[in-house]
């Protein structure tokens, strides 16, 4: 039995499913099960995006909740991830089937919550069911980011594609950064992305330590107590140093290095001591974006110096 919620019988076993199947009438299961597959949630988020960007034309514009969720249903089906309405349904009226809908109810409120939408059409409509995209969501979805991602697994899949050798351990807390920021931890992100910061360039240090040749132009700032100490040092032997770097490594060092550096540094000191200050949805975005060019310069300079 091939339905829209196969996997789901595949996990529950033959008993459980048709159990699960009992739930439904006939007609339920002739009007629903024309659909191809059960779609994830990043799927039904991609369409979702691709609808309020402008990205995927849909019989109504989406501007409420039903609106938005047969939108999606009408991109899967012109793209072939579901079949042609049938049982006296039409393709101008589609239908995600019941367990598609729960989903896209968490991935709704989920870009709420991220700030991507918001509550209300205008001042006459509100409240939900309308709604609409965000100044900050507009920026996004219009693409006007170089690093633009929207979930955890979109920021991990640009950073790999970025720094292919990225280490586990910044890795993890670079996702840590983006589950909060996803969650509206925005403090707690900011302290994330921090640690992630200075334990990249605590890696570079590792990389010069372990090479003899460079070890001893660079041993100063290994006697420095505190990381601010050691990175201001680290840069006034590195300014000495710049006829040996790569035309590459050269291009916005001063600004893909202590520029964001400092930026991320000032941010991730403000979140993590009570200094009363709060960073907003729309600077969180923007430092995990400028991580991504600051760590591609550091491990620039780590191969460099190994």
């Amino acid at each position: 039995m091939t339905t829209a919620w196969g996997s789901d019988i595949t996990q529950l076993g033959l008993n459980k499913a048709f159990s699960l199947a009992k739930r439904f009438s006939p007609s339920f299961l002739r009007r629903y099960c024309d659909f191809k597959m059960t779609h994830s949630y990043e799927e039904l988020r991609d369409a979702a995006l691709d609808v309020l960007a402008g990205r995927e034309k849909t019989n109504y514009p989406p501007s409420q909740y039903e609106h938005l969720i047969s939108g999606v249903a009408e991109v899967f089906i012109r793209r072939g991830d579901a079949q042609e309405p049938t049982g006296g349904r039409t393709f101008s009226d589609p239908k995600l089937p019941p367990p598609e809908r729960e989903i896209f109810l968490e991935v709704f409120w989920d870009l709420f919550r991220q700030g991507i939408i918001t509550l209300g059409l205008n001042d006459s409509n509100r409240e939900f069911p309308w709604f609409h995209v965000s100044s900050f969501g507009r920026r996004i979805l219009e693409g006007h980011d170089s690093y633009f991602f929207h979930d955890v697994s979109t920021y991990k899949k640009l950073i790999n594609d970025q720094i292919p050798n990225l280490d586990q351990t910044t890795l993890l807390y670079l996702q840590e950064a983006m589950q909060a920021f996803k969650a509206g931890c925005l403090l707690s992100s900011s302290v994330m992305l921090g640690v992630a910061t200075e334990h990249t360039f605590l890696l570079l240090m590792e990389a010069i330590n372990n090479n003899p040749v460079h070890l001893s132009t660079f041993a100063t700032v290994n006697s420095e107590r505190t990381i601010l100490r050691k990175v201001n040092k680290f840069k006034n032997i590195l300014d000495q140093q710049l006829s040996a770097l790569t035309r590459e490594i050269k291009e916005d060092l001063d600004t893909n290095f202590m520029g964001i550096l400092s930026m991320i540094r000032n941010f991730r000191n403000e979140s993590g001591h009570p200094s009363g200050k709060i960073i907003d949805r729309e600077q969180g975005y923007v430092l995990l974006q400028l991580f991504i060019p600051y760590c591609k310069k550091m491990y620039q300079l780590m191969d460099h110096y190994k």
